[in-house]
């Protein structure tokens, strides 16, 4: 089974990191390569550029794609949409010269609109009362309104940073985009499919997540419990205590957010626990 990739550019590296916490090491590195073998024998790795993805996935060149929501949409294939990978966030967006006249979508009905996505351009403006013509270029699209090529643009902006730039000020979102696990309906419950999806879901929910544990006297287990903000309940377990104080202790371990770890910590010591210790996550199977 082949996982198309990303090849290059802002979304190689952290694709590349996902698959690996996920525990599908890429044998020999994954730099400058076509494509590639991983721990596992039965997955391989087709590096492709984010644009082509969703082509190589319809059209079974790879059984699962990760690439940018709005690839998928610029591609009118029609997969399925297995997870959201929780990266590569941006917006497309229509935006206008901020000096200008064009301040809503209704000034654009005589109008054109630049944009390197010409399909999701063209959806957008289906549900909307005007239809501008639309120009597809390749690259640099905040020039074009500068240079009498276009009205407005269609274009994609993560801070707005670009945008302000050019002196382009956003008229309305067009589209939110991340990069996302995709598949072809005929193999989306394959098993082989769903255990990567698995496994890739795992990392990211336990993205934020630390693991405590503590010892806890059992006369004090209620009030610690109290105090706990976890996953659901502690886990409880016996443990041999040799202390002279008599007091029966047991071991808890629970899964809290890292943002709740420094009050809980306080709480609990508080509460009666001691030893307390903190660790990462690397994945978690809810």
């Amino acid at each position: 089974m082949r996982i198309a990739v990303p090849n290059k550019g802002r979304l190689h590296d952290p694709a590349v990191e996902l698959l690996e916490r996920a525990g599908l090491h890429i044998e020999g590195g994954a730099d400058r390569k076509l494509y590639a073998d991983t721990v596992d024998p039965d997955v391989s790795v087709l590096f492709a550029r984010a644009a082509d993805i969703p082509e190589y996935v319809d059209d079974g060149a790879a059984a699962l794609g990760i690439t940018g929501l709005d690839q998928v949409k610029e591609s009118n294939v029609d997969l399925v949409d297995l997870l959201d990978l929780d990266f590569g966030r941006c917006r497309l967006v229509l935006a206008a010269p901020e000096d200008g006249d064009i301040e809503s979508v209704d000034a654009l009905a005589n109008g054109t609109v630049a944009t390197e996505f010409p399909n999701i351009a063209r959806q957008y403006f289906a549900d909307k009362p005007v239809s501008p013509e639309i120009v597809e270029v390749s690259g640099a699209t905040e020039l074009t309104p500068h240079v009498e090529i276009a009205d407005a643009i269609i274009d994609i902006t993560s801070t707005g940073t670009t945008l302000r730039m050019n002196r382009l000020a956003i008229v309305d979102e067009v589209l939110q985009s991340s990069v996302h696990l995709f598949a072809t309906e005929t193999v989306a419950e394959d098993p082989k499919v769903q255990q990567v999806a698995t496994a890739l879901e795992s990392v990211l929910t336990a993205d934020g997540k630390r693991y405590l544990m503590m010892n806890v006297p059992r006369k004090k287990l209620t009030e610690v419990e109290d105090v706990i903000p976890g996953m659901g309940g502690p886990t409880v377990m016996d443990i041999q205590d040799d202390r002279d104080n008599g007091d029966e202790m047991v071991a808890v371990h629970v899964v809290v957010n890292e943002r709740e770890v420094f009050e809980t910590i306080t709480s609990l010591k508080a509460a009666g626990a001691s030893d307390i210790l903190v660790t990462e996550i690397e994945r978690l199977v809810e």
